[in-house]
């Protein structure tokens, strides 16, 4: 049962990211990559790792997600208007062939850790990520993203 889950969500993961890479409206690739993130989160739960589950709904699903919600409702994005260029086209092959290369990775069985030897515990990925190799990242990361929003509101303010 376990097996059917996994890969009924991670169709639905891959489905739902197609849509959000081909949708020109920006709300409904949005709500697209919302689905693609609560896929995720399932496959984390049946993984063994609940931690990671509830961190991918609450901080991807959530917290990012309506961030990028509401900028691209404060900048008013417009759908896409599409010209059949073949740019879009070679991006979009170089990039359906380096996932084929990786998918050959995975199943061939490159060298990886046993799930059991992994420890995913709060206390330990708390540990890793305010650690100092790690904690600097984090911080970058949250700047860059202030740095976003704030950049995404002068954007705004100079189209009123």
């Amino acid at each position: 049962m376990t097996a059917i889950l996994f890969y009924v969500f991670a169709a639905l993961a891959v489905a739902s990211a197609l849509v959000v890479v081909g949708q020109r409206n920006p709300i409904y690739s949005a709500f697209g990559l919302i689905v693609t993130l609560c896929s995720l989160s399932v496959i984390f739960g049946l993984l063994g790792s609940p931690f990671i589950a509830a961190l991918q709904v609450v901080v991807y699903a959530g917290a990012i997600m309506v961030l990028f919600l509401f900028v691209i409702m404060l900048l008013g994005v417009k759908p896409e208007d599409r010209e059949s260029g073949g740019t879009l086209k070679a991006v979009a092959l170089a990039l359906a062939l380096a996932l084929a290369a990786e998918m050959g990775v995975v199943l061939l069985g490159a060298d990886q850790p046993p799930a059991s030897s992994l420890d995913a515990s709060t206390r330990a990925v708390a540990h890793v990520l305010f650690s100092a190799p790690y904690l600097y990242a984090f911080e970058a990361t949250s700047i860059l993203i202030l740095a976003a929003l704030v950049g995404s509101i002068v954007l705004a303010r100079r189209d009123a």
